[in-house]
């Protein structure tokens, strides 16, 4: 029963910073391709960033370039997400998820559909 759960979560005031994290637990990540998605009610979910098999390459959409960072650490079977400089457009809903690719250089992008597994998401707030 392949599961992720993502932890982190809070409330920050802008340019503050969060790490979130995302541990699977029922499969190995390994062969996997992990994306960080968001959400805000009645809106999109919004593909955030996104990093592939062998940790090479990493996507990002531009309003996080520079205060985004996905890694992860396939021993630990966990990824995170670091937020950096928070601003309040940045409130959301944050998942995790992670895409089944056969090629360890597959691309990488945090296209929703395109992910198997999902997280139950963790809140983030960005408020003075």
């Amino acid at each position: 029963q392949p599961q992720l759960v993502e932890s982190g979560g809070g409330l920050v005031q802008p340019g503050g910073s969060l790490r979130l994290s995302c541990v699977a637990s029922g499969f190995t990540l390994e062969s996997y391709t992990i994306g960080w998605f968001r959400q805000v009610a009645g809106k999109e979910r919004e593909g955030v960033s996104c990093i592939n098999r062998a940790g090479g390459r990493t996507n990002h959409i531009n309003s996080v370039k520079g205060r985004f960072t996905i890694s992860r650490d396939d021993d630990k079977n966990t990824v995170w997400l670091q937020l950096d400089d928070l601003q309040p457009d940045d409130t959301s809903t944050y998942y995790c998820a992670a895409k089944a690719v056969s090629r360890r250089a597959a691309p990488c992008n945090p296209v929703a559909a395109e992910f198997d597994v999902w997280g139950q998401g963790t809140q983030v707030r960005v408020s003075p």
